[in-house]
């Protein structure tokens, strides 16, 4: 248990590292729940962290009805990591480096601090939550469903962000990518890994 806790906050840390000083500053964009609370964050100024937190209720409640387990295994790092990530907005701007190294650094942070929750068998639930949800009512494959989520938010977000920061954010959410899947390739992740194969 306390293993997990500790895992909850190392892990929310990290992204809310990722996010705040390398993310935000360039208005790149990453995948999933947290890139549409990037989206919302640039376009009206919401909190990134509340906004997860808003669009998640109505997942969770699903969670809650359909499937206790997932609820009880991502609910406390879905509120830690959002709570964490507003704590950290501070820190926006306290470090200088080029856009490209951002994008790789902050990916890398955040598929890190997703990567040691999944490990520990918690996650920040959100839109991979919902992509369970889908799969296990239908033909399609979790990771299918979960890759179209994460290009449906990258396109909308394209107006926004322009195709400069388009690129940008692609080489983030393939950091992020390669940094979760890093973590969790030796082990097995009874939460939302298992389903995916």
């Amino acid at each position: 248990m306390l293993a997990k806790m500790a895992a909850v906050f190392i892990g929310s840390f990290l992204m809310g590292i990722g996010i705040n000083v390398f993310i935000l500053p360039f208005h790149l964009l990453d995948g999933g729940i947290i890139g549409i609370g990037l989206l919302l964050k640039y376009v009206w100024g919401f909190k990134v962290g509340m906004t997860i937190i808003l669009l998640s209720v109505p997942i969770y409640f699903l969670a809650w009805k359909f499937d206790r387990r997932s609820f009880v295994n991502s609910i406390h790092g879905m509120l830690v990591s959002s709570f964490i990530i507003d704590l950290l907005l501070p820190l926006k701007g306290s470090i200088h480096l080029p856009v490209m190294e951002s994008a790789v650094i902050g990916g890398l942070l955040i598929g890190t601090g997703i990567g040691i929750m999944l490990r520990y068998d918690t996650s920040t639930g959100g839109t991979d939550l919902l992509a369970l949800f889908i799969s296990k009512r239908s033909s399609l494959n979790v990771g299918v469903i979960i890759f179209i989520i994460d290009a449906a938010v990258i396109v909308s977000g394209l107006y926004f962000i322009g195709e400069g920061m388009f690129f940008y954010s692609l080489i983030t959410i393939l950091s992020v990518a390669f940094a979760t899947s890093t973590l969790t390739l030796f082990h097995s992740v009874s939460v939302f890994l298992t389903p995916k194969s």
